[in-house]
């Protein structure tokens, strides 16, 4: 059912950008009720996109929206990666389910930037708010209680509004993050690099994962859903650089494609851009925050960046909306900044030395890639501790935020700030304990006998209680047996106690002016 759309000149959240993180803060924010305006400068979303793999952990979050199942029938599975060095063949790595047991979604799926706005796009409105196209930020202030801002539409008229916050989500040109003045220390590559999408056939159009190195080239080969279709990303020739030139796909180095045997049919659409590396100073500043390209940028290693600002959307958004309904003392949007920034910054590091190391021209480089990663890789992912690493870090179910002051206490081998270990509860994992999660709402979850006192607690404070079965698997997953876990509606662990101490959770909530109010929810997305 299609809910009448909200007109206002104030909002709960003013959003600036509608792209995947943008789009995604306004739909968790308008599920738990909360009044969104969204604008985007462009006259409509991409129809081109770079970013292709939609991580483990952002279907946790997109099961949590009711959006995960789309995804995953619209995308595609990776099954194997396969290297390829200097014309050879040098390595085939099987993926398939490699996080079997981790989460859910164990496995890399691809699904494009441009058709993941679509879906997300068409969610926001089946709750009845639309993004506001052709329609610019150009500046705001903080009052005593928000922001007014200045809006700039495609005819030249202007409007102004007001909202409680205000969240840059506008790319790495970030009108926000110019105004407020926050730094955006890094830097760029030096190689210019292309991305097409195409039709062909050969070898590494078979629906695999195909990277290939070379001493001066570089070209990665991601599946798309369509059988012979494929998005390719590579070097563009250094003689196709000539500043003012218009680059085309003639422009493009064809030699590792021709050692790769790689016969494009039709380019369906083709860009070439360079690679920058970047982290905002601050991501938040009084009313006002960062998130997605706005507060970083990097490498596309290992396809971390969109995923990387759902994750920041997310993060925000619950705390925002607790905020707003004053069901959590104002200092807990501090914690933002703290959770992900320090993330941010780890990420940026890693992919700034995988990315130097794959593109490099040093002599180092050239013997790294050309000689010891086709040794190493076909050994390493022969490991199923390897692969089980692997698919933790590049599935981002490995994010935890331990230092953060949300976070207190441990039981078994979990603390507060771990991502919520995943159990399945049946036998094709369908049922488990991450449904409870859909209500975008804090819950106490108890792995054995919840006490009387606990549950007197949970009844006193209108505090959802989720009592699960003790199991072997619920062990394995790292749970102690009638111990205390606080989740947070983001599906992080809180509070963590050994022993169900109501004293000791009553304290923790306290500290934290943390109250339990029914989530206000508008609907699911779907």
């Amino acid at each position: 059912m299609l809910i009448p759309a909200i007109r206002m000149d104030r909002s709960d959240v003013l959003v600036a950008g509608a792209g995947p993180t943008g789009l995604v803060l306004a739909l968790w924010l308008t599920r738990a009720g909360r009044r969104v305006r969204i604008v985007d400068k462009l006259a409509a979303p991409g129809t081109t996109s770079r970013a292709l793999g939609v991580q483990a952990r952002t279907l946790e979050l997109y099961r949590q929206l009711g959006l995960a199942d789309r995804v995953v029938e619209r995308g595609r599975r990776v099954i194997a990666a396969n290297m390829w060095v200097a014309g050879r063949h040098v390595a085939r790595a099987v993926l398939g389910d490699m996080g079997a047991g981790i989460s859910p979604f164990p496995y890399l799926l691809i699904y494009p930037q441009d058709e993941h706005e679509r879906l997300l796009i068409a969610a926001r409105e089946h709750l009845g708010v639309s993004v506001e196209r052709e329609t610019e930020l150009k500046g705001f202030e903080e009052t005593a209680d928000g922001v007014r801002a200045r809006l700039v539409r495609a005819d030249g008229s202007t409007a102004s509004c007001g909202a409680s916050f205000i969240a840059g989500c506008d790319g790495a040109h970030s009108a926000v993050r110019e105004q407020l003045a926050i730094g955006f220390q890094g830097g760029t590559y030096e190689h210019l690099f292309y991305v097409a999408d195409v039709d062909g056939a050969g070898p590494a159009m078979n629906g695999e994962l195909h990277v290939a190195l070379d001493s001066a080239d570089f070209l990665a080969v991601f599946p798309l859903k369509d059988a012979g279709r494929a998005r390719l990303v590579g070097t563009v020739r250094a003689n196709g650089t000539d500043a003012g030139k218009t680059l085309t796909w003639d422009d493009v180095s064809t030699r590792v494609l021709g050692w790769m045997k790689i016969d494009v049919h039709r380019v369906n659409w083709f860009s070439t851009y360079r690679v920058h590396h970047r982290v905002a100073e601050r991501f938040r500043s009084g009313r006002a925050f960062l998130a997605g390209d706005a507060a970083h940028i990097h490498s596309p290693v290992g396809g971390q960046g969109m995923n990387t600002g759902i994750g920041d959307a997310v993060n925000l958004a619950w705390k925002l909306d607790a905020v707003l309904r004053g069901a959590a003392d104002p200092a807990m949007l501090d914690t933002y900044q703290v959770e992900r920034i320090a993330f941010a910054q780890r990420l940026v590091g890693t992919t700034d030395r995988v990315f130097t190391a794959v593109t490099s021209a040093t002599a180092l480089a050239r013997t790294l890639r050309l000689y010891v990663v086709p040794q190493l890789f076909p050994a390493l992912f022969a490991s199923t501790t390897v692969r089980r690493l692997a698919f933790r870090t590049v599935s981002q179910t490995a994010i935890e935020y331990r230092r953060s002051s949300l976070s207190e206490g441990s039981a078994g081998s979990l603390q507060g700030g771990d991502r919520l270990p995943w159990v399945p509860l049946d036998g094709d994992g369908r049922r488990d304990n991450f449904l409870p999660l859909s209500s975008l709402a804090w819950q106490l979850h108890i792995y054995g006998d919840a006490t009387p006192e606990t549950r007197s607690l949970c009844a006193a404070r209108q505090l959802p209680l989720e009592v699960f079965e003790w199991s072997e698997r619920v062990r394995q997953a790292g749970f102690l047996r009638d111990g205390l876990y606080l989740v947070r509606p983001d599906g992080y662990l809180a509070f963590v106690s050994e022993r169900q101490e109501a004293n000791a959770l009553t304290a923790y909530l306290d500290a934290r002016r943390i109250v339990f109010t029914p989530v206000r929810s508008r609907g699911t997305a779907t």
